[in-house]
């Protein structure tokens, strides 16, 4: 996720346009003074995912299945309203690219023979110690 002045590159496919990102800054709260009570420091950022012009029908629909119509990140971590920025963009970057990454299906595989062979003994082995442990019948 690479950020620039014009807007936030989330995969090679997908550059989301600084046009389509909400800002919005607001105080931190919690300690920290006259800083922390005269400075909008925390950040967050909105994506709508709905109405985007940038995303592909396959992007959009994976979106909005994996995240919904509006993704929404908000970073305070830092005292600095930019480094919250940064941080924000990050954030939102990284959520997207895991909501559009495509797993791959697994294919069951057959177990090897050397495997079916180990079972085998291990269950031959634990039925011997159960035989041992039983006590003796009539028979014997």
């Amino acid at each position: 996720m690479v950020e620039d002045r014009h807007g936030l590159r989330v995969t090679r496919s997908l550059s989301v346009p600084a046009d389509e990102l909400e800002w919005r800054f607001t105080g931190s709260g919690g300690p920290g003074g006259q800083h922390a009570n005269t400075s909008n420091t925390r950040v967050e950022v909105r994506f709508d995912v709905a109405r985007s012009a940038v995303l592909g029908p396959r992007q959009r629909a994976r979106l909005l299945a994996r995240l919904g119509p509006v993704v929404r990140v908000v970073a305070s971590d830092r005292r600095s309203q930019a480094q919250n920025r940064s941080l924000a963009l990050e954030r939102l970057g990284g959520r997207l690219a895991a909501a559009l990454r495509v797993e791959r299906p697994r294919r069951p595989t057959e177990p090897t023979a050397a495997a079916r062979q180990r079972r085998v003994q291990t269950k031959r082995r634990r039925g011997a110690l159960k035989q041992q442990r039983r006590a003796p019948g009539p028979d014997d």
